[in-house]
C-alpha cells in the first residue's frame, strides 16, 4: 500500500517537473521571436507616429481658423457689395461734365489773392479793349460725346471726354490769371510776375487777341493740360472743334480762347 502510494507521487512528481520544463521551451521561443534588435524599429516607429499626430493637429487647428473667418468674409463681402452699389448711384446721377478746377500755377495763386484786394481810383492799370467792371469769364466751351466720336481714331488716340474738358478748365483757368496780370495795378504785382504782366499786356493789344482772353504755351503747367505729347494732342483736337485760335506774338505761340456761336 505504501509502495502504491510512493510510486504516485513519483509519478506527479515527474509530470510537474515535465510541465515546468514545457513552460520553459515556450519561454524560449517566445524570446527568439522577438530579439532584442527590434526595439529600435518599434523607436522607429513611435517617433513617426508622434510627428503624424502633430501634423493632424496642426491641421485640425488651421481649418478651425479658416472656419472661424469665413463669418467675417462673409460680412466683408456684403459691405463691399453694398458700398459698390451706393458708388452706382452716384454715379448714375452725377454730371458729365467735370467741375472746374482752381488754377495751380504759382503765379496764378497770387494774382487772385490780388484781384480780391481793393484798387485805388488814382491806380492806372492797363486796360484791355472792351473791358468793365462786371467782364465776363473766360468761356468754359465744354465738348461733348458725339464730338469726339466725330474724330478720327487717329486723331482722338486715347483721350476722352473727361480728360479733354479738364484741359478747358485749365485753360480757363490760365486764361483768368492772364488777365488779372493784364489789368492790376504795378504795386498789386510781384515783383518775380512783372516782366511776365508788361509781356502779357503787349500782347494782349495786339489785333489778334484784342478783346479775347488767352493764355500762352508756357502756361500749361497742369494739373491736366501740361506741354507734352498729350497736350498737344488735346490742343489738335480742340483747335479741330473751334474751341480755341492760335497766334503768334514775337517769341510766344498764343493760344486763344473762342465763345460758342
Amino acid at each position: 500500500m505504501e509502495a502504491k502510494k510512493a510510486g504516485a507521487t513519483l509519478d506527479s512528481l515527474i509530470s510537474s517537473f515535465n510541465t515546468r520544463i514545457s513552460e520553459l521551451q515556450e519561454l524560449v521561443i517566445a524570446r527568439n521571436m522577438y530579439p532584442g534588435s527590434s526595439i529600435a524599429d518599434l523607436s522607429a516607429v513611435d517617433a513617426a507616429l508622434k510627428a503624424m499626430e502633430l501634423q493632424v493637429q496642426s491641421i485640425k487647428d488651421r481649418l478651425r481658423e479658416e472656419n472661424e473667418a469665413i463669418p467675417k468674409a462673409k460680412k466683408l463681402i456684403e459691405a463691399s457689395l453694398k458700398q459698390q452699389k451706393k458708388l452706382e448711384k452716384m454715379c448714375a446721377y452725377a454730371p458729365c461734365l467735370p467741375q472746374r478746377m482752381a488754377p495751380q500755377n504759382s503765379y496764378v495763386d497770387e494774382c487772385v489773392q490780388a484781384s480780391a484786394l481793393k484798387i485805388n481810383p488814382e491806380d492806372k492799370p492797363a486796360v484791355l479793349p472792351k473791358e468793365k467792371k462786371g467782364r465776363a469769364s473766360p468761356p468754359l466751351w465744354y465738348i461733348t460725346s458725339d464730338e469726339l466720336d466725330s474724330l478720327s481714331s487717329y486723331m482722338r488716340g486715347r483721350l476722352t471726354i473727361d480728360k479733354v474738358n479738364a484741359a478747358i478748365n485749365d485753360m480757363a483757368a490760365y486764361a483768368e490769371a492772364n488777365v488779372q496780370l493784364v489789368t492790376a495795378p504795378k504795386k498789386k504785382v510781384g515783383e518775380n510776375h512783372w516782366d511776365k504782366a508788361l509781356e502779357l499786356r503787349d500782347i494782349a493789344m495786339t489785333e489778334a487777341v484784342k478783346g479775347k482772353h488767352f493764355f500762352l504755351e508756357t502756361d500749361m503747367k497742369g494739373p491736366t493740360l501740361k506741354l507734352d505729347n498729350t497736350g498737344k494732342a488735346i490742343l489738335t483736337v480742340l483747335r479741330h472743334l473751334g474751341r480755341i485760335s492760335e497766334t503768334r506774338a514775337g517769341h510766344n505761340r498764343v493760344l486763344i480762347l473762342l465763345k460758342p456761336h
